[in-house]
């Protein structure tokens, strides 16, 4: 079957591997459908940071590995032991593996596991590629009014989810966003589904920042304007309960963050940061200000975003906005990405067969 495979920085092919079949009793074979591209994928492509010779204990292999962790598909065969999907289910893939044995398992936060990997990007294949095979406990069924590309942005939704979830939030609550890439978005989304009214976005980019206005939030630009006294200013200078960074830029604008949360509140990082950033901790402490961290996304979460779509609390259809076919994933895909797309899409999928 064919697989985009990332062999060094900037050095992704479309490959021919092996279909891959299942193992195991509890095993399930998925033909994928749609899976996003993000971020991580970029970077990943871009930095090649897991050596082909590493094999994490969660999957066993070595590299070159799949790329695309944000899945799709419906299945094609189910092991004897797979109890719940069957054939031809649609499903969306939940790509991390805890151990279940670690401390931090044990208290039940499996997203932070000291041995967590990915499949897409340890190892297990990937959702860049025609078929995947894992363990039925990684498959959630989708109901109406999922398609494979909604059921695509689940994993995304899940991350934003869990980050919403971290913190308790009132209707009335003014939040900041910083960010409006699909985490950005899909926070905004996630905040609306838990019923919170009053939402503020810092973002680049004319697309992303009519996506957060179409969601209901105040948008701000903030190489035009200056951001701190824009939220002073439209929070009748009580600042915000939460700012959520979903941004992950360097500089001043954690700093800003800070000081824009009324007293007590909350920054919660969900972005990726790659450089250092500096922080006014004295600031968080005379004001009781929180800073906290959140990574992933739980089996529930992952649930709770499936029943929110399907009771029609959240709809994250218009986050898609292109789709692209798995041989240009590469060009049109990774490469698009780098060379400016960002500032005109928001959710890039690689579809197979249908991805709408």
């Amino acid at each position: 079957m064919k697989a985009v495979r990332v062999h060094a920085p900037y050095d992704a092919r479309l490959d021919d591997v092996p279909a891959p079949q299942l193992a195991a009793p509890d095993d399930v074979k998925v033909r994928v459908t749609a899976a996003g591209i993000c971020g991580t994928d970029l970077w990943l492509y871009e930095h090649a940071p897991v050596p082909a010779g590493y094999r994490h204990p969660a999957f066993g292999e070595t590299g070159p590995h799949v790329l695309g962790h944000e899945l799709a598909g419906v299945v094609t065969e189910v092991g004897p032991a797979a109890a719940g999907p069957t054939i031809g289910d649609l499903v969306a893939v939940r790509p991390l593996v805890a151990c279940g044995t670690c401390a931090t398992c044990r208290r039940g936060d499996t997203n932070i596991c000291e041995q967590r990997g990915f499949l897409g990007i340890h190892g297990g294949g990937g959702g860049f590629s025609e078929q995947v095979v894992v363990p039925v406990a990684q498959v959630h069924v989708l109901p109406e009014p999922f398609t494979p590309a909604t059921g695509a942005l689940v994993e995304t939704l899940a991350t934003c989810w869990h980050a919403v979830a971290s913190v308790q939030l009132d209707p009335d609550d003014p939040v900041l966003v910083i960010g409006a890439g699909p985490i950005g978005l899909g926070v905004v989304l996630c905040l609306r589904a838990h019923g919170v009214r009053d939402v503020l976005v810092s973002a680049h980019g004319e697309a992303r920042q009519q996506a957060a206005r179409s969601f209901g939030a105040q948008v701000v630009d903030p190489r035009e304007t200056d951001l701190v006294r824009w939220v002073r200013t439209t929070t009748s200078r009580a600042g915000v309960a939460v700012s959520f960074d979903c941004a992950g830029a360097p500089g001043r604008v954690v700093d800003e963050q800070v000081k824009v949360l009324r007293p007590g509140g909350h920054l919660v990082v969900v972005a990726e940061f790659h450089e250092p950033t500096a922080i006014d901790l004295a600031s968080l402490m005379r004001a009781g200000k929180h800073l906290h961290g959140s990574s992933a996304y739980t089996p529930a979460d992952f649930d709770a975003v499936i029943a929110a779509v399907a009771a029609g609390d959240l709809d994250p259809t218009s986050l898609v906005t292109s789709v692209v076919t798995l041989e240009d994933a590469i060009s049109a895909g990774l490469d698009g990405l780098r060379d400016g797309a960002r500032e005109t899409q928001v959710k890039i999928l690689v579809g197979q067969g249908t991805a709408s």
